[in-house]
């Protein structure tokens, strides 16, 4: 490979303007995500006069909801204008917001909460990825890689922001502020970013004969692969506290081991995007996981604080490789003009299949079930779902040895 190969210099330099519209889509997703309504989970019970657990079901509700209407409206960005795909997903978002922060009804204010997790959690970052995906033919992996550190910009930045404002105004004005930030920012892109034209123009005919991944034998094989990090590491953050105590580590531990996933997040997605670029989607897609993999193993192994940081720091590199791995995936089995609609489908299976842990993983709990075989009982899947997937791998190798 050459030493003259387009590096993130020549994004920036090229592309600034498409980035941007991309990585500002993910970080939107932010306003969706449960890391985000999880700080107001509190205010928001109250208002809606409910107890945490309602609200729990009613959270878990409205995300199987927002899955299942991914899975329906998220191909549409294959053939809509990219810009008018923003704006109904803007005005849904703010929707959401009017709905949650402006009403004491139950409904109205789990309608709204279904909107802000649809909108934000789910479209917003299928916007981004989808576009970084579609658009980049050159550089792709190292544009996914950059799109995808809004993720952790949001984890990062907003948490922060939020403790700082409630101490200056009640819940609901922080929402109408961080909403008219969003308008705001987001009329600029409307307005001065370069939009990429429509993708392809078809019609509802046209529409209906694009993959079906549910029902291609390649998506099913690679699904649980693709699906083990987010899934076991809902398990490991939802039951954080089982974890310590059973791993032997102290509290402060923890706090160390998140700031080293948020770190090790960040460098994952920068040092996996030259990567794909250079060695190719089969290649990194064989890879990427190994070292979550080998973090199950050193886990139970090590114990205490040392066996929780390494087990958080490596899932967060894990996490900063698998969505610039995977887009590049899914562009290089079905084609950059089918990203949308597959995506939307791998989506709303990782939404149920994170969906589905934490009750796993409770009753395990609940049974006196030790953390250390729960994950033992992980490593153990994820090394099946590696296995299956390499069938479809080493087919995808042959084929692009033999182009």
């Amino acid at each position: 490979m050459s030493s003259k190969e387009p590096g993130y210099t020549y994004l920036f330099t090229n592309h600034l303007g498409l980035l941007l519209i991309a990585f500002i889509s993910v970080f939107s997703s932010s306003m969706g995500q449960s890391f985000f309504i999880g700080l107001f989970q509190v205010d928001i019970s109250e208002s809606l006069g409910i107890t945490a657990g309602q609200f729990g079901t009613a959270y878990a509700a409205v995300t199987l909801v927002s899955a299942g209407a991914l899975m329906y409206f998220g191909p549409k960005v294959d053939w809509m204008s990219p810009r008018v795909f923003a704006l109904a997903i803007l005005t849904g978002l703010m929707l959401g917001i009017i709905l949650l922060t402006s009403t004491d009804l139950f409904w109205l204010g789990l309608l709204g909460l279904g909107l802000m997790r649809f909108n934000g959690q789910g479209m917003f970052g299928h916007l981004g990825n989808t576009l970084a995906g579609r658009e980049f033919k050159i550089a792709r992996g190292r544009a996914l890689s950059l799109v995808s550190l809004g993720y952790p910009s949001g984890e990062i930045a907003l948490p922060l922001l939020v403790t700082l404002l409630l101490t200056l105004m009640t819940w609901q004005q922080v929402w109408w502020l961080l909403g008219a930030f969003w308008c705001f920012i987001w009329l600029l892109l409307f307005s001065l970013a370069p939009w990429p034209e429509s993708p392809i123009k078809l019609s509802k005919a046209e529409r209906k004969q694009g993959p079906r991944p549910l029902r291609d034998r390649r998506f099913l094989l690679l699904l649980p692969l693709i699906m083990a990090l987010p899934i076991i590491s809902t398990g490991l953050m939802i039951y954080q506290a089982h974890l310590t105590v059973d791993l032997g580590a102290s509290v402060s531990a923890y706090a160390l081991a998140l700031t080293g996933l948020g770190v090790a997040r960040i460098f994952g997605a920068l040092f996996v995007g030259p990567k794909i670029d250079r060695y190719g989607s089969v290649v990194t897609t064989r890879l990427f996981i190994l070292p979550f993999a080998l973090a199950l193993v050193l886990a139970p192994v090590i114990g205490g604080s040392a066996g929780l940081i390494t087990l958080m720091t490596l899932s967060g590199l894990v996490v900063g490789f698998q969505e610039p791995v995977v887009n590049s995936l899914l562009v290089s089995i079905w084609g950059s003009q089918n990203l949308g609609r597959v995506r939307a489908t791998l989506q709303s299976a990782m939404v149920f299949g994170t969906a589905i842990s934490p009750a796993l993983l409770g009753y395990l709990i609940d049974y006196g079930v030790h953390f250390q075989v729960i994950i033992w009982g992980m490593l153990a899947y994820l090394c099946v779902a590696w296995v299956v997937a390499q069938v479809v791998l080493v087919e995808l190798g042959r084929e692009q040895q033999v182009s």
